[in-house]
């Protein structure tokens, strides 16, 4: 059986990640929104208490909010209440103001 040629649209074996998603649009644009969650988080990171920090991790950004992650529904409680303050934290970095929704994590 003779060996078949990968098609043009085929990302090969062995290609860096980074040039990968250079190369797909939706990729590039996942990367880029996973940056910007991940940018978030840390501009609010020292501003939870030391407690949550390991229980609260970025989640999905798009058009319609950031989330947050975290671990159980307790936490997520505690977070809520601490929302406005998160909120003016990123304001005054200069982030535009997106809404912020606390998603616990499934299992």
């Amino acid at each position: 059986m003779a060996a078949t040629k990968s098609s043009p649209s085929t990302v090969p074996l062995g290609l860096p990640l980074a040039r990968a998603l250079d190369q797909n649009a939706s990729l590039a644009d996942l990367a880029r929104r996973l940056a910007l969650s991940n940018a978030r988080y840390a501009a609010i990171r020292g501003h939870l208490p030391e407690p949550l920090r390991a229980q609260v991790q970025a989640g999905p950004i798009d058009a319609d909010g950031w989330s947050l992650l975290v671990s159980n529904a307790a936490v997520a409680a505690k977070l809520r209440h601490l929302l406005p303050r998160l909120a003016d934290t990123l304001r005054e970095q200069g982030w535009p103001e997106l809404p912020i929704r606390v998603r616990i994590r499934a299992r």
